[in-house]
């Protein structure tokens, strides 16, 4: 009977120390992996959000860089963190969705090896063109791209990024073909379309709205399903000569799977007031991004339909990485 006794009494002192540790958290700073270096556009929501998550919190978020294998090696690293709500991962469609179908060898699972707590912001992406291609509308632009097969060259960031399957997917639903040509990186893509060596490309939003409000390239459509406040006499794609196609960037805050719901629940909650605030949405904004502040469930059906949709785009495109 002690024996019993004091086994019972084990797991109920276990029992309540866990339950208050969740009553009390976060009692130390949070860590944010960013999976990305420092700077871009994935850096920097981070820290705005991360800021914002910390006043609420009454905890430091502190943001950590840790680039590599196009956002896996900070993914993983989280994946394998301890599921107490310390680590948490700036995650990305490229983390989530295309990466599983891009890597013929993942370190991780995107949907068994983390907790969804809230998906932040989405970007939208935009078809650019040089003004030398004379074409103003997504409809004008298939139908050269169609009369001219192959002839035609577009910019992405590299192989496999979602600027490149953007390409990929306007492709396969418009029926035309084009040259793609990667880059290593946006920037010098950018470059080269503003030379006019190659005359399209798929840009994040934020990075070719200075460039197309000064004419040096022409902004045809984003790539969203609405129109962005950014810009908002710009058509989307979908409405103006391609209906349903639809593409964008996104950032969301993940966990190590097994993190206790209740933790799950405190960080969802400070990252939709974060998102929410006022100054925070203007900083946001700046940057083009449209703030969304899911529940954990969302963010959930939001990644499956995210892979669902990527990985027949990642495969038609031929595209694969061994790492």
């Amino acid at each position: 009977m002690k024996r019993l006794l004091a086994v019972l009494a084990l797991a109920t002192a276990v029992f309540t120390g866990g339950a208050m540790a969740q009553e009390d958290f976060p009692n130390r700073p949070i860590r944010m992996v960013v999976p990305f270096a420092a700077g871009g556009s994935t850096d920097i929501v981070a820290r705005i959000v991360a800021a914002k998550m910390g006043d609420i919190l009454k905890q430091p978020v502190v943001v950590e860089n840790r680039a590599g294998a196009g956002g896996n090696a900070g993914a993983a690293a989280v994946a394998k963190a301890a599921p107490d709500g310390y680590t948490i991962l700036m995650g990305t469609v490229a983390t989530h969705a295309i990466n599983p179908a891009l890597y013929t060898k993942m370190p991780y699972d995107p949907v068994k090896d983390f907790a969804p707590v809230s998906l932040l912001v989405n970007v939208p992406n935009v078809v650019v063109v040089h003004p030398s291609l004379n074409v103003k509308t997504t409809a004008e632009l298939i139908a050269l791209l169609k009369a001219n097969p192959d002839k035609y060259e577009y910019a992405s960031s590299g192989v496999g990024t979602p600027l490149h399957l953007s390409g990929a997917l306007f492709e396969s639903m418009a029926g035309v073909k084009m040259v793609h040509v990667p880059y290593k990186g946006a920037g010098p893509a950018k470059v080269d379309l503003l030379s006019g060596q190659v005359k399209i490309m798929f840009d994040n939003l934020p990075s070719s709205i200075g460039a197309i409000r000064k004419g040096d390239v022409v902004g045809i459509a984003v790539t969203t399903k609405d129109r962005s406040p950014a810009a908002p006499d710009m058509p989307t794609v979908s409405e103006s000569g391609l209906p349903g196609y639809e593409t964008y960037s996104w950032n969301a805050i993940f966990a190590p799977a097994g993190t206790p719901t209740a933790i799950i629940d405190k960080l969802a909650k400070a990252c939709m007031e974060a998102v929410a605030d006022p100054a925070v949405k203007a900083k946001l904004a700046d940057l083009s991004a449209v703030t969304v502040g899911s529940t954990p469930a969302q963010l959930d059906a939001h990644v499956k339909a995210e892979i669902a949709k990527w990985t027949p785009v990642v495969k038609a495109s031929g595209a694969s990485i061994n790492d």
